[in-house]
């Protein structure tokens, strides 16, 4: 059996990535009830709406599912203390430490993986003591890592260095895609993008259109001094873009990006002045459909480009 199936207890090594403001409860629960694994994106919220999304899960799949938390989130020890109360079965975090919490986790029976960006994190991840870990490559949407090490690179770095079960994420959107990463040492994938344009997602329907019109080559990584994050180039960016060419300090950035950009522009539909954070995937999505599509496509060109080889999943 697939080791992330095996851990997770899913049907599809198939993990939908718990994204700010695009990854609600409607989402995570209609990847879960497609046999993925579906995550809330806990970074967007308090820990009262957290709760609360939590439970409309639990009433809409009997399937596993679990939430991702930043660990730079200002609350964290809330959003802790609403994972364990509401008995989540699985904790995805990233952007911090997982020394800090794995352990207090895992004795509550929670299975957790921590998302990194590099080799030198995927291990200290593996001594923390999580189950899993996803390697998360440049091309990935969203806040991303430093080195742009691209996916293709990073998995059979980190599978090299690291026995535990590991997922692919950055660039991933399609069946053959998943096989490709299969064959890199990978056992399952995350996707992010793919998702977004969903109907179940959460995101504004003005982003979720701008991401199916948004062409190869449409997105850059930008704000490496704050949080390297990979942004639609709409104004917003253009305006980051002039404040480089002007010499802006870090403190000048960070005035420019002030607070509730990606709100503004992911779950608001401000395509101006928002941040629009996709992934260079987003040149293959086409057209918005519901989220049980997406898992199933991917496993049926997934069977098709391996030849049926069922066993992989």
């Amino acid at each position: 059996m697939n080791r992330i199936n095996h851990l997770f207890q899913i049907k599809y090594p198939i993990v939908q990535a718990g994204m700010i403001w695009c990854s609600g409860w409607e989402l995570a629960s209609a990847v879960s009830n497609a046999g993925g694994l579906g995550l809330i994106g806990s970074g967007s919220m308090y820990p009262d709406v957290l709760k609360t999304q939590i439970q409309k899960c639990k009433e809409a799949t009997d399937k596993p599912f679990g939430v991702n938390v930043p660990l730079l989130y200002p609350n964290i020890e809330a959003h802790i203390k609403t994972i364990i109360e509401q008995k989540v079965p699985i904790v995805f975090t990233s952007a911090g430490n997982p020394k800090t919490w794995t352990s207090i986790l895992k004795a509550e029976g929670i299975k957790v993986v921590h998302v990194v960006s590099n080799v030198k994190f995927a291990l200290k991840s593996a001594e923390a003591g999580v189950d899993a870990i996803v390697a998360e490559g440049f091309e990935a949407g969203g806040h991303n890592g430093r080195e742009e090490t691209t996916t293709l690179c990073l998995i059979p770095m980190v599978r090299k260095a690291i026995g535990i079960p590991l997922i692919a994420a950055g660039g991933i959107a399609t069946g053959s895609a998943m096989a490709a990463m299969f064959c890199l040492g990978a056992d399952g994938v995350q996707v992010g993008s793919k998702f977004v344009a969903t109907f179940e997602s959460s995101a504004h329907q003005n982003f979720k259109e701008r991401i199916i019109h948004t062409p190869e080559g449409d997105t850059q990584l930008t704000l490496k001094e704050l949080t390297p994050v990979r942004l639609i180039k709409n104004e917003f960016y253009v305006k980051i873009e002039a404040a480089y060419q002007a010499g802006a300090s870090k403190e000048q950035l960070n005035e420019l990006l002030g607070r509730g950009r990606a709100k503004k522009g992911m779950f608001e539909g401000d395509l101006i002045e928002g941040e629009l954070e996709i992934g260079q995937v987003s040149g293959l999505i086409k057209e918005i459909v519901p989220a049980a599509q997406v898992v199933e496509e991917m496993v049926q060109e997934f069977e098709e480009v391996v030849g049926n080889k069922t066993a992989w999943i």
